[in-house]
């Protein structure tokens, strides 16, 4: 499995909007969500909230299987199935950024992984 993982700067105001959102996604969208992340490929995803100096930060942890990231990147962009596009607009509304545009989000880069496979000395 592949990991998505992303940092949404939440916009000043959004904060409960933000926690509203994963709330629905929970209740009254359950149904909805659990499909998008079935015809998406997703394994598991968690949302975390981290309150920094600059703002609230919603952070996305996202296990992608059966497909490369770039190309769920990609499907999901593309959808414009009413719950994607209820995501979609949720997550530029509440950030500013525009998942039609940047769909894993913005850009990432890991720099430490700590499995036993991957861990090396550095040099």
């Amino acid at each position: 499995m592949q990991l998505v993982v992303r940092a949404f700067p939440v916009l000043p105001g959004h904060e409960d909007r933000a926690r509203q959102v994963a709330r629905e996604m929970q209740t009254t969208r359950f149904s909805a969500a659990r499909d998008f992340y079935r015809r998406h490929g997703v394994a598991r995803e968690t949302l975390h909230t981290q309150l920094t100096p600059h703002g609230l930060l919603l952070i996305a942890v996202t296990q992608i299987r059966e497909k490369p990231v770039e190309l769920a990147g990609k499907d999901y962009a593309a959808s414009q199935e009413p719950f994607d596009r209820w995501l979609k607009d949720q997550i530029k509304h509440l950030t500013g950024i525009d998942p039609d545009v940047s769909p894993l989000g913005p850009a990432t880069e890991c720099i430490f992984d700590s499995s036993d496979h991957v861990l090396t000395p550095a040099k």
